[in-house]
């Protein structure tokens, strides 16, 4: 599937590698995947139940409803991902995303507000992933470790934008208008792109990845995993073991960081900065993958950053002071910014692009309902308990347990 008024015949020609253009699309994409997402609803929680009258928890509820959905659809997505390319998955989600958040303006009841909210959400747990993630691990092999941690660090820019985006237009109170400006943000910022300018593969344009051009130069071999396949090795079966054991702490620990901080005493001010300083780690871990040296093991970075989650969760329990508390949420965060940049390029390295699509959905639909199990975990505990102690020592042993996994998770021998 070709862009509209593209000249493909002049992209071989063009004095830089075109494949640097799509990481630019995939950054746009990326930017605008957070419409949707848990830091942009926050700012609408308190303007809505207000006028609404309705519970944190059933506000809440869309955002597990969604992921859900997510799950179901990850593993159908897949394979036309590998058959159609990155550029109809994402511009149906940008698209579907942009209408559905400015529809939310027109929200007068839970079920309409869940019906439009799920289907952004879905869209930004399992179509975005796939169709970013997609779309780079085509385009670079040498340099996909640098590509994916530019695109994450794009998606956590718009993180800290849209919050902001959807709080200026809001300033009159009015939190309809700030749905309007995330859809239109949305649209403009990530579908224009993606549609003009996305190619599938470097191949459909006689280039290579890596910026060779087709038949002057011998490419790196490249491992060709069928989905099938890839389920026959240990090594999908650990990396999915891997997912399932840490993202339950990634959301569990993000979520309910503020309270735990304000129980601990320490004032609701300085928590908001020290939930600052994790995103700010975890932004710095992200781009700093990025210039690892290729042969070293993705596996060690996903050890790494287990490790760092663990020390943590565990750092978190016990914090009484501003000072503490930044550290362990630094700490924290360092491991979060690993894993969101190295699990992506670790399925890519390891079975390759022929079928990313297909392997990833399977695990992504994993990842996705784990990413829900971690705040259920973690608010049935402070419920039992009292406070964030016993969640968090759960949290750190599942970060540990997940670093064990990593150092076994070995690449598969290469099928070329």
């Amino acid at each position: 599937m070709k862009p509209p008024f593209l000249p493909t015949l002049l992209i071989p020609r063009l004095p830089f590698f075109y494949g640097w253009v799509v990481l630019g699309c995939v950054c746009l994409a990326g930017f605008a995947r957070q419409g949707p997402a848990v830091a942009v609803l926050s700012v609408f929680v308190v303007p809505m139940t207000t006028e609404f009258g309705w519970s944190r928890t059933e506000i809440g509820g869309a955002v597990s409803l969604g992921g859900v959905l997510a799950a179901l659809i990850s593993p159908l997505i897949g394979p036309v991902l590998d058959r159609r390319g990155a550029r109809l998955v994402l511009c149906l989600a940008v698209l579907g995303t942009g209408l559905a958040t400015m529809a939310l303006s027109l929200t007068q009841s839970l079920l309409v507000f869940y019906l439009l909210f799920c289907f952004a959400r879905m869209n930004w747990a399992g179509p975005f992933d796939l169709g970013l993630y997609g779309a780079l691990n085509n385009w670079f092999v040498t340099r996909r470790a640098l590509a994916t941690s530019i695109a994450t660090l794009a998606q956590m820019s718009g993180l800290v934008a849209l919050p902001l985006v959807a709080q200026f237009a809001m300033r009159d109170g009015d939190w309809r208008s700030g749905w309007v400006a995330i859809g239109a943000t949305v649209l403009v910022v990530g579908f224009v792109p993606t549609w003009l300018l996305l190619v599938r593969r470097p191949e459909d344009v006689g280039l290579v990845p890596d910026r060779r051009v087709a038949g002057t130069g011998q490419a790196a071999i490249e491992p060709r995993f069928s989905r099938a396949a890839a389920m026959r090795t240990s090594a999908f079966w650990l990396l999915s073991l891997y997912t399932v054991l840490v993202y339950p702490v990634q959301a569990g620990v993000s979520l309910y960081q503020a309270p735990h901080l304000i129980e601990r005493g320490i004032s609701p001010f300085v928590a908001a900065t020290v939930i600052s300083v994790f995103s700010a780690m975890s932004a710095v871990s992200s781009f700093g993958v990025g210039f690892l040296p290729r042969r070293w093991p993705v596996r060690n970075g996903l050890l790494m950053a287990g490790v760092l989650m663990s020390a943590g969760s565990f750092g978190l329990i016990g914090v009484g002071s501003a000072e503490s508390a930044y550290v362990a949420a630094g700490v924290f965060g360092l491991g979060i910014g690993g894993v969101m940049t190295l699990l992506p390029l670790a399925w890519a390295d390891y079975f390759g692009r022929e079928s990313y699509g297909a392997i990833r959905g399977v695990a992504l639909s994993l990842q996705v309902l784990a990413q829900a199990a971690g705040p259920l975990m973690s608010g049935v505990l402070r419920d039992w308990s009292g406070d964030y102690t016993w969640s968090l020592t759960l949290f750190g042993i599942l970060a540990a347990l997940a670093a064990i996994v990593a150092l076994a998770a070995r690449q598969p021998k290469i099928r070329a």
